[in-house]
């Protein structure tokens, strides 16, 4: 699970964070036998601005993360669309109760939907009473969902499913644990035989009175007839900010203030085949009525409940930009020529106008019908994900450019193309960037723009992540090699505008990749080191970054950055340095700032650490905090200062500028810190 950020009593952190400052001077600091100085220039004049969208998330459907993850629908297969379009099919994960002497159900192209024609029908061939008995429990089908559903007490979860029969019917609903035997919830639907005759949409709450996280939904009856079923959900009342995401997956997003949101993905968004690629226009309006599609690289079905509104909706309660990612013609086994990509262009034009159209237009209505008369802020398009070597992206490019810009100017568009491909005949307004290597190399490229020229478009790194062996499912050592790559963006933001990590989520139950920034199953989730490791940067976006230089001898495994930021919750302002220690030894480092405008506050300075014991270290869910930045004071915050940074650790420094209220010093943390040491 997440850990909570802990409380101490005041007087209590400062005599501990003492008692650590003395540690550190009389045994680590002797120890440490490796010197360091750290320069920061903190002039005004010489502050360079970070891009106030520096650092966000990228979303993709990958490792059931979105179904059965981040969107909060508890059936798996609502539709029974999974299974094909041919009849009878496959209609897993659904089980039925009972056996094939009393129950027979089989899919057919019944449904009242044209865009999902399947429904299930069931035919109960056993009654409460006479020759041809129902178990005591009656027969029927269930759902398991993705692994299991958790169900809490108290909570109220919201049935809705369309029925159809012309029988009496006598149906209980019910929420109960893996085997049936624990009752959580029940509701049942009594009806005579015209009641059903049509299809006929019910919707009704179901209360748990125990908690089981290996639950499911029982659909059951000891009444003889034939019922046909269609688009059953089950969803908590309590999402978050109402609009239909895991409340605790999405606060875990929440937490990171990310400035963008990148979606739907990037292969997922291209499919092995265009059939299968992600087609927005069928992922909005009722979700009744989307047709749902089979996610053909990451190998599972999705009903697209978490749609192109949805994304548009939590990008906007994260109070993210949303960048979205689109289909440009190609799928990685197919591509569109030129000749015919005008429909793929149109589309994507529909989709800008969907999210930026007014009202009374087409697509605009469509979005206001759903609740969202505003327009959302859409001001990024990715045109494509990283097929600029396939033979038609260049000039299928172009034409999505120019339909875009000739509508909405302001949009900003990103090419798949890198920057050496970019002119005023291939124009971009920034160009795309994936980063996948081992944490040695990625390490080492905290420099790899150091030397990119200034001026033109400027990259959105919207992939990077520490692979193989040494990544494992995410460990300490992948975290540091990422923050050392991202410091290196950071000093290099007048050429990077955007940087986002990825994957973002993984369901326990699908490793389809790893490593990956949040675990999660039914009812658990935790963060990875490299989840923990963004919280050091969730303040860069926007602020002000300094000059900064390390001197050092012997030693190459140092990189630093220093920012100036301002706690948004008490206006306090604070002096942000970074410092990052890849090697094995630890660091006597000396810290010089010149150029303050406000002096360094004694009280209300803290040092947060990320660091372990080994450097494969994880968390999981029997050790959520492993591996988690831990906090103290600093006592001899000053603009001259001796600090130790520990062997592999990424340490910051909130030195406090500028306190608005004096009441606030003996208590005053930064908004960044996570953990108190005690």
């Amino acid at each position: 699970m997440a850990v909570p950020r802990r409380s101490l009593d005041g007087r209590l952190f400062w005599v501990l964070g003492l008692v650590c400052a003395m540690y550190q001077i009389f045994f680590v600091r002797s120890a440490a036998g490796q010197t360091a100085q750290l320069s920061v220039n903190a002039s005004p004049q010489n502050t360079q601005m970070i891009p106030e969208n520096m650092f966000g998330i990228f979303f993709e459907e990958i490792n059931h993360a979105g179904a059965g993850g981040l969107w909060a629908e508890l059936v798996n297969n609502r539709g029974f669309e999974a299974g094909g379009p041919n009849t009878p099919s496959n209609i897993d994960p659904w089980l039925i109760i009972g056996d094939e002497s009393n129950i027979i159900v089989a899919t057919d192209r019944s449904s009242c939907f044209a865009t999902n024609p399947i429904a299930l029908r069931m035919e109960v061939l056993c009654e409460s009473s006479g020759n041809d008995v129902c178990p005591p429990g009656g027969v029927g089908i269930y759902n398991p969902g993705f692994w299991g559903m958790n169900i809490e007490e108290a909570k109220v979860y919201k049935v809705s499913m369309y029925i159809r029969s012309s029988d009496s019917m006598d149906l209980t609903v019910s929420l109960t644990s893996s085997d049936g035997l624990q009752n959580l919830a029940a509701y049942t639907i009594t009806a005579d035989k015209e009641d059903f005759k049509e299809w006929t949409k019910v919707e009704f709450d179901l209360q748990s009175s125990e908690r089981n996280s290996n639950s499911r939904l029982q659909l059951t009856t000891r009444t003889s007839g034939i019922v046909w079923f269609d688009q059953v959900s089950l969803m908590p009342s309590d999402t978050y900010m109402g609009h239909g995401c895991r409340k605790d997956l999405a606060s875990m997003l929440a937490n990171l203030k990310p400035k963008f949101l990148k979606f739907p993905g990037g292969n997922y968004v291209m499919g092995n085949y265009l059939s299968n690629a992600f087609r927005w226009s069928e992922t909005v309006g009722p979700w009744e009525e989307r047709p749902g599609h089979f996610n053909d690289v990451w190998g599972y079905w999705t009903d697209d409940g978490l749609g192109f509104f949805e994304f548009l909706q939590l990008a906007e309660d994260l109070g993210a930009c949303p960048v979205w990612v689109v289909n440009d013609g190609a799928s990685r086994n197919e591509q569109v020529p030129s000749a015919t990509i005008a429909a793929f262009v149109k589309d994507v034009v529909d989709g800008i106008d969907f999210a930026r159209g007014d009202p009374g237009t087409s697509w605009g209505s469509v979005r206001a019908a759903m609740g969202h008369p505003e327009p959302f802020q859409l001001n990024y398009i990715s045109i494509g994900n990283q097929e600029c070597s396939m033979h038609y992206y260049k000039e299928n490019y172009r034409k999505f450019y120019s339909a875009i810009k000739a509508s909405y100017p302001d949009i900003k568009i990103i090419s798949s193309c890198d920057r050496s491909t970019i002119s005023p005949v291939e124009p971009a307004d920034l160009y795309d960037v994936h980063v996948y290597t081992s944490s040695g190399d990625m390490f080492s490229k905290s420099s790899m723009f150091d030397s990119t020229p200034r001026g033109g478009p400027k990259a959105i790194v919207s992939e990077y992540a520490v692979t193989g062996n040494d990544a494992g499912r995410g460990t300490l050592v992948a975290a540091l090699a990422e923050a050392a790559f991202l410091i290196g963006l950071e000093r290099n933001s007048d050429a990077v505008e955007m940087a986002s990590c990825a994957p973002l989520f993984v369901n326990d139950n699908d490793h389809r990749w790893s490593p990956d920034a949040i675990v999660f199953n039914s009812w658990q989730h935790y963060g990875c080191p490299n989840y923990w490791m963004l919280h050091f940067f969730k303040e860069s976006s926007g602020a002000a970054l300094h000059p900064s230089t390390i001197h050092v001898s012997n030693y190459n495994q140092l990189v630093a950055s220093a920012i100036t930021w301002q706690n948004s919750k008490d206006g306090n302002t604070y002096l942000k340095i970074k410092v990052l220690n890849f090697g094995n030894k630890a660091i006597d480092l000396s810290i010089s700032i010149t150029g303050l405008e406000n002096e360094v506050q004694t009280f209300g300075s803290i040092k947060t650490v990320l660091t372990s014991g080994s450097l494969r270290d994880e968390n999981s869910f029997q050790q959520p905090d492993k591996v988690v930045p831990v906090e103290s004071p600093i006592s001899n915050a000053r603009e001259e200062m001796s600090l130790v940074l520990d062997p592999y650790s990424l340490t910051s420094f909130d030195l406090l500028l500028d306190l608005k209220s004096s009441l606030q010093m003996m208590h005053s943390v930064p908004e960044s810190s996570l953990h108190s040491s005690m």
